[in-house]
């Protein structure tokens, strides 16, 4: 059953997990299949609903959103969404899931979305085998907003296991957006890529 799932979210050009890059072995991902049943069946799925909910840097114009509305996943159910971010972060960042150094790199930004809960992250990480991964990208969201108590929090309630394989993750560099102005006026100043909180209108 778990290779009908990794089956469904793999695609010509993307056959190899992250569990496989990593070095571990895939499992059956409770939030793929959440997703499968909520009609994101494909990874691209998955960065069309993280665009939808604020994330347009990978999608300024949003073009990837065509047929988003019909999908299940992009919709509320009694006042909150039947997919909210926190599963989104994770959905994304899953080992089970093709490899993609984008689909990460947008994990990391909707791990940060504003209003998301460090201790629900830290169960679905575990949840998911994807601890060390997270792990992977608080510490790397330590560097870039050390005055971020998010990234505290949710760094003191993960195990420390580092990835078998960290040159396969996103260098910090990755989920920062770069200026070449600091606020002293010198130097490079760094800002973490995140989704813009959807306002009412």
């Amino acid at each position: 059953m778990s290779s009908q799932l990794n089956h469904s979210f793999s695609s010509s050009m993307e056959s190899e997990t992250l569990a496989n890059r990593l070095g571990t072995t895939p499992h059956l991902s409770p939030l793929l299949m959440k997703a499968r049943r909520l009609g994101l069946s494909k990874p691209e799925d998955l960065e069309k609903l993280a665009v939808s909910r604020g994330l347009r840097y990978y999608d300024p114009h949003g073009d990837s959103m065509k047929g988003l509305p019909r999908m299940i996943g992009a919709s509320k159910m009694a006042g909150e969404y039947s997919f909210n971010n926190e599963e989104l972060a994770l959905a994304l960042l899953s080992p089970a899931a093709p490899y993609s150094l984008q689909r990460l790199r947008m994990g990391a930004a909707m791990l940060a979305a504003e209003g998301n809960r460090p201790q629900h992250i830290a169960h679905l990480a575990r949840l998911e085998r994807s601890e060390a991964i997270v792990r992977h990208i608080g510490l790397c969201g330590t560097q870039a907003e050390p005055n971020n108590s998010f990234w505290v929090t949710l760094l003191g309630l993960l195990p420390v296991i580092p990835p078998s394989r960290p040159d396969m993750l996103p260098h910090l560099t990755r989920f920062v957006a770069m200026t070449g102005l600091s606020q002293n006026g010198k130097g490079c100043s760094m800002k973490w890529i995140r989704p813009i909180p959807m306002r009412p209108a």
